[in-house]
């Protein structure tokens, strides 16, 4: 891996995680298993076009070809038929995923307006931790003029926490993760 993330977590995350956390050995040390990214085009049931839109859109943010997911089930109210498609979704690993987190967290986030930070209390009980994202327009690689309708999207980070599931915090601050003060 060349990424400069990896080389970073490489060489100075993982013993100042290993110090911290006091482990013994170097497989205790949480780390990143994937990203996965994920845009939901509910407007796709009566507007196919809008959701190879998003999934053109999120090619370009990823630097991956995304996958189609389905409707597992109908729901009148919103017109949506079991096996409709209605989402697009990309999983990153390794010198991508180490690429992606670095234009996200250094190019990315700086450009939200009024940006605090994102907050702590995303994490599951497992250590994975979900961002929620009001618009892809911030990511400096779309051309804005392409955009025709701003599009939220989830992206998680899959973590690998053996021992103990807060060391992801530590992980992802570590990584550039800018996460909200506190008071």
């Amino acid at each position: 891996m060349n990424s400069r993330l990896y080389k970073l977590y490489t060489a100075e995350i993982v013993p100042a995680l290993m110090k911290k956390h006091e482990y013994r050995n170097i497989m205790q040390v949480p780390r990143l298993s994937k990203v996965v990214i994920n845009i939901g085009v509910g407007e796709a049931t009566q507007e196919p076009r809008m959701l190879e839109m998003a999934m053109a859109e999120l090619t370009v943010i990823a630097g991956q070809k995304p996958t189609v997911r389905h409707a597992k089930k109908s729901i009148s109210n919103f017109k949506l038929r079991e096996g409709q498609k209605i989402a697009c979704t990309v999983t990153l690993r390794g010198d991508r995923m180490y690429e992606f987190l670095d234009r996200l967290f250094n190019m990315a986030m700086p450009r939200v307006r009024d940006f605090r930070g994102v907050p702590r209390k995303s994490f599951d009980k497992d250590g994975n931790y979900t961002l929620g994202l009001r618009e892809q327009t911030i990511f400096p690689d779309l051309k804005l003029d392409s955009v025709e309708k701003p599009r939220g999207m989830n992206i998680t980070f899959v973590m690998r926490t053996p021992v103990k599931p807060e060391a992801s915090f530590d992980l992802l601050t570590e990584l550039g993760m800018p996460f909200q003060r506190q008071n």
